[in-house]
């Protein structure tokens, strides 16, 4: 097997879909452990993934692993595999919170190849922000291989692991941010009489279409607000009440909050 899941839940089944359409690989070349019957079915019913209920059969059979379980069972799953884990074995893992040097020390004197993700739910639908960051066993070879497999469910930056925080605040918390810019912009759109579905639609479309314009003219966010922003026309009779109202500095000091907040439970592991 190429690659092993510990772990099946939605952002491991995420990366599953997004390997297998890309054609990276197919799915008789992935197996997945999970405790849960449930967790099993869904990742072969979706993938057509080999599965088991045993971690240790998929560390015996897979050339890289993938953890994708919680941040509060990787001590026993750690425990478990630890002795079986073969020194050519790339490891990726994308547990918030689990660092580099935690993992290091999990596995003692063994010198395991381990590259941390930070991904975010948009990979679900094969649009994700990943950060990566490897520890120093890693080949620029293996890291290619990692990095490979993140694009296959969206986009992928190395980043300092010391950045991690940052990335929590603006790429792994983003997405709910934008959720809610989104359900308040439909808010307003039902309130001027637009049926909610078709509100979510073109609410959801214009935010869709303007980070695929920031991506792809490459200009900075200002130049493009500004060519929307006729002089005295309804734009920037929205963009000043936003600014009264704190839109900007609220962003920001939303982000810095989850910054913060992803730190303090960092260092309380």
């Amino acid at each position: 097997m190429k690659l092993g899941f510990i772990g099946c839940g939605n952002m491991a089944n995420a990366i599953m879909g997004g390997v297998i359409s890309s054609g990276l690989m197919t799915p008789d070349e992935i197996i997945g452990s999970d405790p849960l019957e449930s967790g099993r079915n869904r990742a072969s019913g979706e993938h057509g993934i080999h599965v088991t209920a045993s971690n240790l059969e998929v560390v015996e059979k897979a050339d890289t692993l993938l953890f994708a379980i919680k941040p509060q069972y990787y001590d026993g799953m750690l425990a478990e595999i630890r002795d079986a884990v073969r020194p050519d074995q790339l490891i990726i893992s994308i547990a918030a919170g689990r660092t580099l040097d935690y993992l290091n020390q999990a596995f003692g004197d063994k010198p395991v190849k381990i590259v941390r993700l930070m991904p975010n739910t948009p990979a679900m639908v094969n649009a994700g922000m990943t950060a990566a960051a490897p520890n120093t066993n890693v080949t620029e070879e293996e890291l290619a291989r990692a990095l490979e497999i993140c694009a296959s469910f969206g986009k992928v930056e190395v980043v300092p692991e010391s950045l991690f925080d940052v990335v929590t605040g603006v790429s792994g918390s983003g997405p709910a941010y934008v959720f809610m810019f989104i359900e308040a912009m439909a808010d307003a759109a039902v309130e001027g009489g637009m049926p909610r579905a078709q509100a979510y639609k073109f609410a959801a479309q214009t935010v869709l279409g303007s980070a695929k314009m920031v991506l792809e003219t490459g200009k900075h966010p200002g130049e493009l607000k500004d060519m929307v922003t006729s002089p005295a026309g309804t734009t920037i009779a929205a963009v000043r009440v936003l600014e009264e109202k704190g839109l900007r500095s609220a962003v920001i000091e939303g982000t810095r909050a989850c910054t913060l907040r992803s730190a303090e439970m960092r260092k309380a592991k």
